[in-house]
């Protein structure tokens, strides 16, 4: 298998897992608070990391230390936290929309950034087209309203999930262990997560955590969504590179009605075949 297939599966494969996650998240908010999720989750992906591969980390240079800190602080902590409270100010189609717009961002700090990364026209048409078919799936039910507290944090998240892509690539050229990578990215994103977390508090109960169900769907967040996904969407970006990663968020949503259809009955309308079918065609153009 070439390198190039073995970056499409993974990045497939953290697509579909990623798209599910919605679930889990929904089922744990009834217990625990938005933070408390975030921060246990990724918790418990560290802590498999650092199973995988105990051995610490030694820099070839200093300055590749503040690569980490920018990818984790990026892609970790803010990213997750800055869609949270935007899902507090607007509405959850909003979030869904403008999240879906960071390969664009991607694109544009690449082609800046690194040699080899010129936004195209398939790129650009395809980006159009997809986020049509997005706003089929997420307006579907409900109407496009304008909430600027909250539109600018998913807009802000997903730049910075853009700038988490574009210094992820750089770190990718180190030559490091892409796991040893993960798990301290992992590190310094669950380290600065603190001072959110004693502002925004933590007080996760035990009781309600020890839940078979609880349990269940917070170790599939942490373990599965966190440690393995992140893994492996590292190698994907390593292989594919910013762009050819990136836009296989275009699928996120598709993967979300899918998903929403087997486990929780929610039917598939024309609206959605229709966006489902667009995001895809867009996500196969994107990749010219």
């Amino acid at each position: 298998m070439g390198v190039a297939m073995k970056g499409h599966l993974l990045a497939l494969f953290t697509i579909i897992c990623w798209g599910t996650t919605f679930i889990s998240t929904k089922i744990l908010l009834v217990d625990f608070s938005p933070i408390e999720i975030l921060l246990t989750r990724f918790v418990i992906g560290l802590s498999i990391l650092y199973i995988i591969r105990p051995e610490p980390l030694k820099l070839r240079h200093e300055e590749h230390r503040l690569y980490l800190v920018v990818a984790a602080l990026s892609g970790i902590t803010l990213y997750y936290l800055m869609e949270n409270i935007a899902l507090t100010y607007t509405y959850a189609s909003n979030v869904g929309i403008i999240s879906s717009t960071a390969p664009f961002f991607a694109a544009i700090l690449a082609s800046f950034t690194l040699r080899k990364h010129a936004i195209t026209g398939p790129f650009i048409v395809g980006f159009i087209i997809s986020m049509i078919g997005i706003v089929f799936i997420a307006l579907e039910e409900s109407s496009l309203n304008i909430n600027p507290k909250g539109d600018i944090l998913a807009l802000g998240a997903a730049v910075l999930w853009a700038v988490y892509a574009v210094v992820l690539k750089k770190i990718c050229a180190f030559g490091y262990d892409m796991i040893v990578i993960t798990r301290e990215i992992f590190l310094y994103g669950v380290i600065l997560m603190i001072p959110p977390v004693i502002f925004m508090g933590f007080n996760i109960d035990l009781i309600y955590l020890l839940e078979p169900v609880n349990l269940a769907n917070m170790l599939y967040l942490g373990i599965g969504a966190s440690a393995i996904c992140f893994l492996t969407w590292n190698f994907a970006t390593k292989y594919l590179g910013v762009v050819k990663t990136t836009v296989y968020i275009y699928a996120c949503p598709v993967v979300t009605v899918i998903t929403a259809y087997l486990v929780l009955n929610e039917p598939i309308t024309l609206y959605k075949l229709i966006g489902m079918i667009l995001a895809i065609i867009g996500l196969v153009i994107s990749q010219r």
